[in-house]
């Protein structure tokens, strides 16, 4: 029996071919990660994020936003974040609160400490000892952050009398930068004016601790009593000056202002849903307000998560999933994406060494 089978070699079809890593070849992490993306799998695909976060930084029309999840600082990778704001590549962070909460006992001089994941967790709380897996955040590390937010909240206040997270990021970043304990994310980004976004702020330390200060404003002033027992019901009605709408039309309008948009994301979450769905926003306010905006859509991604597609959550679905959402450009259309399903403390201190690398080369 003949076949009708017509054996190709892969170049006239356009395929790019493979190349055998040779570390021999390697002078520099740039080399590296350039090399592994003429690999496969993973290896391909951190190729594949170096170039498409070189586009992003050197696009002068371009507002890049980092979303940060997971416990990045508590994993010591806070100061790569402070290196990137610091170099002028990132526009905006959205974050986790809890992820901020734990960067500002870095900035205060504050240790974190390494820990079996097998240790007794009873032990550990009653030495106030806080376990993120492998590592330790002291409670006495988050009192001391508590008085840090109490200051900022004594002695900032914005003019109409109303917080968001952005503003309350830049006045603890000012403050961080008056002390001079130390490099942090919000110090950095207070020095190079990049908000900072936490849309599920009471879902973190600070949150509460932003919480509590406005039930001791209110035993000050004599509406809740100072000590003793207490009914839940009543300590509980002291509500702080806090709206989230401010950060959502703030980053609006910082989205609006740049012709393209990417985005660079680690983890997923909230921070990653709360960026994306500005795209949305600009058009069902187009739509139902029947007003003219401009089409939104990011056309760079670089994403750094472990998690897979097929659990369905919003950590792991992919770009081409949020085309469907109008979020993203297609990649027919000039849209360029990478997914890296990895470990961030594995591949992010790699990629972003690569592309200081390359961003600090002199143009020829």
């Amino acid at each position: 029996m003949t076949s009708d089978r017509e054996f190709h070699d892969g170049r006239e079809d356009g395929l790019a071919p493979l190349v055998s890593l040779d570390l021999e070849q390697v002078r520099s992490f740039a080399d590296l990660v350039r090399a592994m993306e003429r690999t496969a799998f993973g290896g391909r695909q951190l190729g594949r994020a170096l170039e498409i976060l070189l586009a992003m930084a050197r696009d002068p029309d371009c507002a890049v936003v980092m979303t940060l999840s997971g416990a990045m600082t508590v994993a010591k990778q806070g100061r790569i974040m402070c290196d990137m704001i610091d170099r002028g590549i990132i526009d905006a962070v959205v974050s986790t609160g809890a992820l901020m909460a734990h960067g500002l006992t870095e900035s205060l001089g504050l240790v974190h400490y390494a820990v079996n994941p097998e240790a007794d967790d009873t032990e550990l709380f009653e030495k106030g000892y806080n376990r993120v897996y492998d590592t330790l955040e002291m409670e006495s590390n988050l009192n001391t952050v508590e008085a840090v937010v109490a200051s900022v909240l004594r002695n900032h206040q914005p003019e109409d009398g109303q917080w968001s997270s952005a503003r309350f990021c830049q006045a603890v970043g000012a403050e961080l930068d008056r002390m001079d304990e130390g490099p942090g994310v919000l110090r950095s980004a207070f020095r190079k004016n990049v908000p900072v976004f936490v849309p599920a702020f009471t879902d973190s330390e600070i949150g509460l601790d932003f919480a509590t200060h406005a039930m001791r404003l209110a035993q000050e002033s004599g509406q809740l009593p100072k000590s003793g027992p207490v009914d839940p019901q009543v300590m509980f009605n002291a509500v702080p000056q806090f709206n989230p709408f401010l950060d959502l039309q703030q980053y609006a309008r910082l989205i609006g202002a740049k012709k393209r948009i990417g985005i660079f994301t680690i983890g997923g979450g909230v921070p990653r849903n709360w960026a994306q769905q500005v795209s949305p926003f600009f058009d069902i306010t187009s739509f139902r307000l029947d007003v003219e905006l401009p089409e939104v859509r990011f056309q760079y991604g670089v994403r750094i998560c472990p998690e897979p597609v097929h659990w369905g959550g919003l950590s792991g679905c992919t770009y081409s999933e949020g085309v469907s959402w109008g979020k993203f450009v297609p990649e027919s259309e000039g849209g360029r994406f990478a997914e890296v399903y990895s470990d961030a403390t594995l591949v992010w201190p790699l990629l972003a060494k690569a592309l200081f690398e390359e961003l600090d080369k002199p143009a020829s």
